[in-house]
């Protein structure tokens, strides 16, 4: 089984996040960078698997500058088979749609039988790049998982929704995407940090992939202004001279709180 895993480098997860004025992106040099803490999860599901099956191959699939190969690498020191990277300028800034299209073109050029992703990432936060990806790969998804069991030919898990939950499946090939209620990554060991050098590490441009950037009838997210956000003014303090009742009320009114 062919186990694909998408994942991404952020600014530090605890650091302070910094925008760019000038780009409208994050500015990513402020902090350090780190795979996603989703991503790592995401991994760790599928090591669990190749642990019973070892016949099971881990393709890492990312998009993002290339300084984030380091990153990747460092999925590929815990266990990964192989990874692919794709890595073009013209990709700076894409939103949700292109990316999609980018990652999914990706996963078809490495072949899969499943794909694990992160519900969503800790710096974008859309939540809804997986059920783009198995749309654009015609598979079905099951999203938002707290559990995993797979099989040979299917993948099966629960989602915890507002009044209990779920169990959903799938027939395989499929895209999933977890939770943080699934497990931390373990720790890459010596051995597995020397042998990542010497992995499969493909590095993709969006020519390698057949796509374009700007497409007149594809639909693009345009960033038409960008602005910092505004210091945070001091509140309103009332003294209580047995009259804070009627100042707490008027302060509601006044900013339509009650």
């Amino acid at each position: 089984m062919r186990i694909v895993v998408l994942v991404k480098e952020v600014p530090d997860t605890y650091g302070d996040r910094v925008l760019s004025l000038e780009t409208g992106l994050a500015d990513r040099a402020a902090s350090n960078a780190v795979l996603d803490e989703i991503c790592e999860r995401a991994l760790e599901v599928a090591f669990a698997h190749a642990d019973q099956h070892p016949d099971t191959e881990i393709t890492l699939v990312s998009m993002g500058p290339e300084s984030a190969a380091s990153t990747i690498l460092k999925g590929l020191a815990r266990g990964a088979t192989s990874a692919a990277h794709v890595a073009d300028e013209r990709l700076a800034g894409a939103d949700l749609g292109l990316t999609a299209e980018v990652l999914a073109a990706a996963i078809r050029r490495v072949g899969f039988d499943l794909v694990i992703a992160g519900n969503q990432s800790t710096d974008g936060s859309g939540g809804v790049l997986p059920a783009m990806v198995a749309e654009l790969l015609g598979a079905p998804h099951a999203t938002v998982l707290s559990t995993v069991e797979l099989t040979e030919t299917t993948v099966r898990g629960t989602r915890v929704a507002d009044d209990g939950v779920a169990t959903v499946s799938a027939e395989l090939p499929a895209v999933i995407s977890i939770t943080e209620a699934l497990p931390d990554a373990r720790f890459p060991n010596f051995k597995g940090i020397m042998a990542a050098k010497k992995k499969p590490f493909e590095t993709l441009t969006l020519d390698d992939l057949g796509i374009e950037a700007e497409r007149a009838d594809a639909a693009r997210s345009i960033m038409v202004a960008i602005s910092e956000r505004p210091p945070r003014g001091a509140g309103v303090k009332i003294t209580d001279e047995g009259d804070a009742g009627e100042q707490l009320a008027e302060f509601l009114v006044q900013n339509r709180l009650a």
